[in-house]
């Protein structure tokens, strides 16, 4: 059905109750409005179900949310009247006390690094000259050994020579017994 229902007024609502009027037609689409009516449309149900909860919470529920918000606000003025002065007062002495702590201990902090920093100075500076120690120490030792590889080339030299002259000896000496 277009329009919106049968017994509603729209688009060519009124040409069918005209048609409907003077017909047999007529006592169903009044009962099909009644079946609609009940079936479909629950806007009478609803109010009352609301008429019923706005009672309801009225005369039930009023009084006792008025004393809950009158304690609430009796609640809030105490807390700012007296506890948030002494809360604050007690913030105050508290906070003053843990600063000092904190820089008490930000002071010691600070004097304890400057230790360590020294430390790892003087650390950094010991393995410095340990490591110019080892340096000297190995740059005596390589001088050490080109000397002594000196002295060793030197005396191989000599015995390389001694032995050229006892060979040439020996050949001089082979060379008078090959004569014979």
């Amino acid at each position: 059905m277009s329009g919106g229902g049968p017994a509603s007024p729209g688009r060519g609502g009124r040409r069918r109750e005209a048609l409907a009027a003077g017909s047999p037609i007529q006592p169903i689409i009044k009962d099909v409005g009644e079946i609609y009516s009940r079936l479909l449309d629950h806007r009478p149900v609803i109010q009352g179900e609301i008429r019923y909860f706005v009672k309801e919470f009225e005369e039930k529920r009023g009084l006792r949310e008025l004393r809950v918000l009158e304690n609430l606000k009796n609640t809030i003025f105490e807390t700012n009247e007296h506890v948030l002065p002494k809360c604050e007062q007690a913030m105050r002495d508290n906070l003053s006390e843990t600063l000092k702590r904190l820089q008490a201990a930000n002071d010691m902090i600070h004097r304890l690094q400057e230790r360590e920093h020294e430390e790892r100075k003087l650390q950094a500076d010991k393995v410095m000259a340990r490591e110019e120690k080892h340096v000297a120490h190995w740059e005596e030792f390589m001088k050490e050994q080109k000397t002594k590889q000196a002295e060793v080339d030197e005396e191989h030299r000599r015995a390389m020579e001694r032995l050229k002259e006892q060979y040439s000896e020996m050949e001089k000496e082979l060379a008078k017994y090959a004569s014979f």
